[in-house]
């Protein structure tokens, strides 16, 4: 490999020797033209520093009239799971979860070793990497040090936000870490090694502790990533992780909110009466909750002062705005544009959430919420949970998306994700379910499933649930209202409706009372 210098690529370095002649035929391997360059590494920079990198020697970076740097991912603008491919050695063989459904595809060592070196070697031929030493886990006796190799400014400043940020002390006695992420985004793998399916390839090999990534710019494959090593790693010392939104009260009780895309997990979880713990990851350990990361990496898509202020405001100096369109003038933002993508994502400190807890810890969650838009229609907007029905919803981490037209009306589509998020897992799903039982009935949590969806009909026929109405019944869950409550018992799924809510009218709470047609219901029920 290159000479190593810290610093930029403008300080000088120092001459490199000549090698004498008549050195031994070995040195023929030990020497390559990569080891006669220098590549200068930028270790750590602050968002400052990075915000020049960026705009002084990568194209396609902005700064938004908000003070944000606006940048692009290039060709993928979003994760590509087919392409994500683990190490499958004896011990993975094993303690994984393989096969049909499972998000783990198998790569062998060899493979990935190939791959390995097409990363390193490009990294090698740039005069200048990014290095980012950082954590994962709030929790001090659980925390995970993580290396970060990007060729891009924008993939340094983007890391910086997401993970926990170490202090100079910290970064000084840092030492090992237990984990790598070459990410080589820029350069494509080779198609013709073997499992590869594309020119994109992100590949993790558990026992190496190295993740490496080719041929995709999206950010997000590294978050991800740190995710998958987690859910690994974690259940192994008894934590549970958990894809779900975090927010504490006042007196200090803890909710989970579990939910897939468009189910409101990131805007009921936001509560300006509330603390922020976490937006997306978190484990569950013996002391209570702690979030992994350090940021937030919320959705842009119709982002809204009104709707979501404190993402809206978060959006300043030193947050990453990933394939927004922003007017070439003025670099006002833009947020109903999405002729990138869909999926424009800002990342941001988690203390630029004026709510936000530091450190970000709490004690052990009260409450367990299941979120699901149930757009069918039978689901009730509020039912509470026994163990066996809270690993049942969370091993079907369900959710009805509405898309495909026929005949001019968009049929619901139902989805499952097992934990919601089974992109993410590494262990069969009933592993994180009977941790999850396991850990509600030793302190003592309740579940509870919410539907965020339909009401008095499916979609196009029923109206979507009022969101003051969903936001009273979080309220009412919070409070302990709800544990006093009086309920009756649903129908084919056996759930508990509270007979009446504060600040909710009683006829919406049980479905079929908001249906004119009774029979479709009960069909749509059995259906479901």
């Amino acid at each position: 490999g290159p000479k190593l210098v810290m610093g930029e690529t403008g300080v000088p370095a120092p001459p490199l020797k000549h090698h004498q002649h008549h050195l031994p035929a070995a040195s023929a391997f030990a020497n390559s033209d990569s080891s006669l360059k220098f590549t200068h590494v930028l270790y750590n920079l602050s968002p400052a520093e990075l915000y020049e990198q960026a705009i002084k020697s990568n194209r396609g970076s902005f700064i938004t009239s908000t003070g944000a740097l606006a940048t692009l991912s290039g060709a993928k603008t979003g994760r590509a799971p087919r392409d994500k491919r683990v190490v499958k050695d004896e011990t993975a063989a094993q303690e994984l979860w393989w096969g049909k459904g499972s998000p783990n595809f198998e790569m062998d060592e060899r493979s990935f070793l190939e791959n390995r070196e097409r990363a390193v070697d490009y990294l090698n031929s740039l005069d200048t990497v990014f290095v980012n030493d950082q954590f994962l886990n709030w929790d001090p006796e659980n925390r995970i040090k993580v290396r970060i190799i990007t060729a891009r400014a924008y993939h340094s400043l983007f890391m910086h936000n997401m993970c926990i940020r170490p202090t100079d002390e910290e970064l000084q006695n840092f030492g090992t870490p237990d984990f790598t992420i070459y990410n080589a985004g820029q350069f494509p793998c080779n198609r013709y090694t073997n499992y590869m399916t594309s020119s994109t390839s992100i590949n993790i090999n558990l026992a190496r502790r190295e993740m490496v990534i080719l041929g995709t710019q999206y950010a997000g494959e590294m978050k991800k990533g740190l995710f998958g090593l987690m859910h690994y790693l974690m259940p192994k010392r008894g934590i549970l992780s958990l894809h779900s939104g975090c927010n504490m009260g006042k007196d200090g009780d803890v909710a989970l909110f579990f939910g897939l895309s468009g189910t409101g997990k990131t805007t009921l979880s936001t509560d300006p009466n509330r603390f922020l713990i976490g937006d997306d990851e978190h484990c569950w350990s013996d002391d209570g909750v702690s979030n992994i990361e350090g940021g937030c990496y919320a959705k842009c898509i119709d982002l809204s002062r009104e709707k979501e202020p404190d993402i809206w405001n978060a959006i300043k100096f030193g947050t990453v705005l990933e394939n927004v369109v922003f007017d070439e003038r003025t670099r006002e933002v833009d947020y109903t544009d999405k002729s990138v993508t869909e999926n424009t994502r800002a990342a941001y400190p988690i203390e630029y959430i004026p709510n936000a807890k530091i450190p970000c810890v709490g004690p052990h969650p009260k409450n367990v919420i299941l979120l699901a838009c149930d757009a069918f229609g039978v689901l009730p907007p509020v039912s509470k949970l026994n163990l066996a029905q809270t690993m049942y919803h969370f091993i079907s981490g369900y959710t009805a998306l509405v898309a495909g037209t026929v005949d001019g009306i968009k049929e619901p589509t139902a989805t499952f994700s097992a934990c919601f998020g089974s992109a993410f897992i590494m262990y069969h799903p009933t592993k994180y379910a009977a941790m999850l039982a396991e850990k509600m009935q030793k302190y003592g949590a309740t579940g509870w499933l919410v539907n965020t969806g339909w009401s008095g009909g499916r979609y196009g026929v029923g109206k979507r649930i009022r969101l003051p109405y969903t936001r009273k019944i979080i309220d009412a869950i919070h409070s302990g209202e709800l544990l006093t409550a009086n309920y009756k018992k649903t129908e084919i799924f056996g759930l508990e409706i509270p007979t009446e809510v504060d600040g909710v009218p009683s006829e919406i709470l049980d479905p079929i009372n908001t249906w004119t047609d009774k029979a479709a219901y009960k069909e749509a029920l059995l259906t479901l």
